[in-house]
Formats: C-alpha cells, sequence, structure tokens
C-alpha cells in the first residue's frame, strides 16, 4: 500500500510542476506582449510562490511523512477536515499542514518584556526574505516563443550570477545573530552564536567549491552554466554549457554521449558544495545550534507566525539547494541525452510552450529527487557535536576545496576542451566508490577463529557452531545437570 501511495503522490507532483510550468509560458506570453519584461513579474509568481513556497511549506508535512516510511511508522494522520466525504480519510496527513498553519496564524503573538523590539520584530524576516530571494536567479526553463514573444524562465538574469548567490546567502547570517541578540536571553544568545559562527565557516568553503566550476564554464551566469543544445528549435547555434557533450554519437537522429555536466567536471566540488550548503541550513546533522540535546535555539523566545518563518525558511532552503545543485552540477532542466532530438522535433519547434514544458518539468523533477536525498541524509545520521562541525568546515572542506582550485586550473590550461578535466573527474567518482565499497573478504576477518560473534552480531551467534572440545564438554555437563 505504501509503494502506491508513493507512485500516486510522485505523479501528482509530476502533474503540478507541468501545469504549473505549462501556466508560467502561457501567461507570461500574454503578459510580454503587452509590455516588455513582465513575463519576468509572473515568473515571481509562479515560480517562487506557487513552486518554491508551495514546495517548502509541503515538506513539513512530507519529511515527516518519509521520516515514519524510514522508521516504518504511520506518520502524521490524526488530523481529519470535517466533512462527509473526508472524515474518515487522513489524506495522507495533509491536514496536518492546514492545522500548522492555522495555529501559527493564530496563536498568541509572545514578547519579551526587555527584548529589543525593532530587532526582535526584523530577525524573522532577515533569515527568511535573502533565502526566498536566491531562487530569482535559477533558470527553472529554457527561454522560449510564446504567442510571438520571447518567455524566460527566470525572475532576474544579473551579470554577476553566481556572486549574487554569495551575497545574498551570507544575509542570513544577521538574522540568526540578531535573533539571539534581541531576546535578551542568554539560551538565546548563546544559540545565535553558534548557529552564525557556523554558517560563516561554511560560506569559505562554499566558496572555493564553485571557484573550479567557474574556471571550467568562463562565466558566474546560471543561465550559461546550463546552456543550450546544437540548433535548439532549429535556431541555430552551437551547444553551450552543460548541454554540449564531450563526447558523443548518432543512433539516427537521436543523439547521445557523455554532457559536459558539472558533476563530471567536478565531482569534489559537487560534495563540497553540498556538504557546505547541507551544513548552512543547519538541518540534521549539523543541527546543533538548535538541537535538543545541545543548547537551546536562537529563535527560543519566538512563537506564532514569527517561529513559523524560521521554520519555513529551512524547508525553502533545502528546495532553493536542490535547485542550485541541479543547475550548477546536473545539466539544469536538460536531459543527459536525446536533448538535439527533442529539440528538433516537428511540434517542438511549432510550439515552444510545449517544449517549455517538457525541460521545465525535468527541472522540478531533478529538485524533487535532490529533496529527497537531503530528507534521507537527514533521518539517516546522527548529529555532530559542534566541535566536529568546525573541524569539518575549517580542516576538511577548506584544504580540499584549494586543492580542486589548483588542480582544476591545471586541467583548463592544459585541455580547454575539458575532457582531460571529465577523466579526473571521473576518476574521482571511481576512487570514492571504491573507497565506500567494503570487499566481503574484510567481513570474515572481524568474526575471529575463536568462534565469538562479530560485532553487531546478536549474542549466541556462535553458539551454533561451537565445536570445540570445552563447548562439548560445557554442553555434557549442562545436560547432566538437568537429569
Amino acid at each position: 500500500m505504501r509503494v502506491f501511495t508513493i507512485l500516486f503522490m510522485f505523479f501528482v507532483f509530476v502533474g503540478y510542476f507541468a501545469a504549473m510550468t505549462l501556466l508560467a509560458y502561457l501567461v507570461g506570453g500574454q503578459v510580454e506582449a503587452l509590455f516588455p519584461g513582465g513575463s519576468r513579474l509572473t515568473n515571481v509568481l509562479f515560480l517562487m510562490i506557487a513552486l518554491v513556497m508551495a514546495i517548502g511549506s509541503m515538506l513539513t508535512v512530507a519529511e515527516r511523512k518519509w521520516s515514519a516510511l524510514m522508521q516504518d511508522r504511520i506518520g502524521p494522520n490524526r488530523a481529519r477536515i470535517d466533512l462527509p466525504l473526508l472524515r474518515n480519510n487522513a489524506l495522507g496527513g495533509i491536514p496536518h499542514f492546514l492545522a500548522d498553519g492555522a495555529k501559527m496564524l493564530f496563536k498568541e503573538d509572545h514578547f519579551p518584556a526587555a527584548a529589543n523590539k525593532l530587532l526582535y520584530n526584523l530577525a524573522p524576516m532577515l533569515a527568511f526574505a535573502p533565502v526566498f530571494a536566491l531562487f530569482a536567479v535559477v533558470p527553472a526553463g529554457p527561454s522560449v516563443r510564446v504567442f510571438g514573444q520571447a518567455v524566460d524562465m527566470v525572475v532576474a538574469t544579473p551579470d554577476f550570477g553566481l556572486l549574487y548567490v554569495f551575497a545574498i546567502a551570507s544575509l542570513a547570517v544577521y538574522g540568526t545573530s540578531l535573533a539571539g541578540w534581541s531576546s535578551n536571553n542568554k539560551f538565546a544568545l548563546l544559540g545565535g552564536v553558534r548557529a552564525s559562527s557556523q554558517m560563516i565557516s561554511y560560506e569559505v568553503a562554499l566558496g572555493l567549491s564553485l571557484v573550479g566550476l567557474m574556471m571550467a564554464f568562463s562565466t558566474v551566469q546560471l543561465p550559461a552554466f546550463v546552456g543550450h543544445v546544437t540548433n535548439e528549435l532549429g535556431l541555430g547555434g552551437d551547444a553551450s554549457g552543460q548541454a554540449r557533450y564531450l563526447w558523443s554519437t548518432k543512433l539516427g537522429r537521436f543523439d547521445i554521449g557523455v554532457p559536459a555536466w558539472g558533476f563530471l567536471l567536478q565531482p569534489m566540488g559537487f560534495f563540497l558544495f553540498f556538504a557546505a550548503a547541507f551544513a548552512e541550513t543547519k538541518r540534521a546533522p549539523f543541527d546543533s545550534p538548535e538541537g535538543e540535546s545541545e543548547i537551546i535555539g536562537y529563535f527560543v523566545e519566538y512563537s506564532g507566525m514569527k517561529f513559523g518563518l524560521f521554520m519555513i525558511s529551512e524547508f525553502v532552503e533545502v528546495v532553493i539547494l536542490s535547485g542550485l545543485i541541479t543547475v550548477l552540477f546536473f545539466g539544469g532542466y536538460h536531459l543527459p541525452f536525446g536533448g538535439e532530438w527533442l529539440s528538433n522535433l516537428r511540434v517542438m519547434r511549432e510550439h515552444g510552450w510545449l517544449y517549455g514544458t517538457v525541460l521545465g518539468t525535468v527541472f522540478w523533477l531533478k529538485v524533487l529527487f535532490f529533496i529527497w536525498v537531503q530528507m534521507m541524509i537527514r533521518w539517516s545520521f546522527l548529529r555532530f557535536r559542534y566541535d566536529q562541525i568546525q573541524t569539518l568546515g575549517w580542516k576538511i572542506l577548506l584544504p580540499l576545496g584549494l586543492i580542486n582550485v589548483f588542480a582544476t586550473g591545471a586541467l583548463v590550461l592544459w585541455d580547454p576542451s575539458l575532457r582531460a578535466l571529465a577523466l579526473f573527474g571521473i576518476l574521482q567518482i571511481l576512487v570514492l566508490v571504491g573507497l565506500t565499497i567494503r570487499p566481503e573478504a574484510e567481513d570474515t576477518e572481524h568474526t575471529g577463529h575463536t568462534g565469538a560473534p562479530a560485532p553487531g552480531l546478536p549474542a549466541g551467534t556462535h553458539a551454533a557452531h561451537a565445536d570445540t572440545p570445552s563447548a562439548a564438554a560445557h554442553a555434557r555437563a549442562s545436560t547432566a545437570a538437568s537429569h
């Protein structure tokens, strides 16, 4: 039953992604006809509200349901909608999402007597607004012509692209630090200091992890990282960005090959970026600033919707991180192969909105996959100690980031076609796979030669194999005692 539930929800998400992307293109084409640039404003509504905020809000329930599946529990199912056809149906826990929102909206807004009113009210906004604004530069679909008008599936395309991401992401530090300080609570202050120092520490590794990618593609603009396929929609032009192939061939008209995805060129950069960005979200296993086994969190004095802003900002960060990983390392909205064949189909050339809808849905499915990966990590690993978090950031990620920058620079200078860099990246992936896969021969070494059970085996496992003289004598003595 659970398998069918997961499959049903998957197809619901696919349908929702396709519908929102299609509406974004059609409405954007209509608005562009009225005034140029209007589609960028409608993208705020469809991309950032209907998709990013909706997914982030639904993650409050999805994470609880997925953790229940991992731990063989039912999960949230007690809240119901008191209507004739819905009264006896848990609806997959969706009513809990509605109940949580209503509770936060109508809960009493507690204000500490000695708190700084201005900064206390400003902190939740500074924690949420920078995170939400990050998605403005993430391209969620190709630029196509709809109703004779060019429609871009992105809110903004500044020349400084990734620098905007670094600058805006760093502003979230002010929200956590001000929340702890303005509450006039010692526990909140200590939690704010911990959270701020953790975020600042990982910003260094976060920036270094993407330097190699910038050198490989010679740009900082996110649409340029994604690129476009050869002769896209019959408009001519060579392939660029991650849409081009390093090695390719054709099976008839169908193109296949090894794409220049950032993950193949920069596997170390990907893992460094993912670890650093995950730590920036302050979610488990990096949640020591607010973990119940550590110190009380920086938002301990907040209630109602102010607390809700802190909570929803973490879930929105999960969506933003998944979008950035997709754009920077996994080809954005492009398919790994068959992109040229798809874009040159007659129906795609005649209906650009259909081409955009298909690739836009591909983008959101990739985002959904990395959201799932983050939830798996969140419910699989124990919380790190604070000293372990700082050690990982300064003593491991930072030196590896510097090594990656030097190695990438040398390989790009030696082979500008990036094939040497791709081979080096594939070698890194193979080494990582080899380190994580333990040979079966090693497992037998832990059992020893005395019949003792291997670590992790239940006590008494060796009893069935006890064939030594002392074991036999012990068995005979036990039998005699029983008579």
